[in-house]
């Protein structure tokens, strides 16, 4: 999956247009696989770790009454924190991820690896949703590859 992060490097800079990114399960996992690729800094402007229901809310302005009715895994959720970090960072683009890693699922019923990914752009935003498999440290990591691929997608289509 190296090959996305840098493909959306490359189409990002080509373009002079730039990402951000709002984690939770992630736990700054996109940052920190973007930003080991030199010339990073041409492309990402930064993120913001939320993990807790109070820094979406404060932070990226999800609405308390969307994370108390739908919880934080959920599609209304990634939506208002992609556009939440697109706005307070002013990138062209942002993703975010929430859902659960592990160990245990939610009170909602969400078993572990469900994630949504959200992706925000100028001609609006949208949400996928992603049942994954594995421990821990591979629903991150595959979430964060997910989201690499998200961004490329929308990329490659909209030249």
């Amino acid at each position: 999956m190296h090959n996305t992060q840098q493909e959306v490097l490359r189409l990002l800079t080509q373009r002079g247009k730039s990402f951000s990114a709002a984690e939770s399960c992630t736990g700054g996992l996109i940052a920190k696989m973007f930003t080991d690729l030199p010339g990073a800094s041409r492309a990402f402007v930064g993120g913001v770790v939320s993990y807790t229901n109070g820094v979406k809310h404060r932070v990226l302005g999800v609405p308390e009454e969307v994370l108390e009715r739908c919880g934080a895994v959920s599609e209304p959720v990634a939506e208002a924190m992609a556009r939440g970090v697109r706005h307070i960072t002013g990138s062209d683009y942002a993703v975010s991820v929430t859902g659960l890693a592990g160990p245990e699922g939610d009170e909602r019923g969400n078993p572990v690896g469900t994630v949504f990914i959200g992706l925000a752009a100028c001609d609006g935003t949208e949400v996928v949703r992603l049942q994954l498999s594995g421990d821990r440290e591979a629903v991150r990591q595959q979430a964060a590859e997910h989201a690499f691929a998200l961004l490329w997608r929308h990329l490659t289509e909209n030249q």
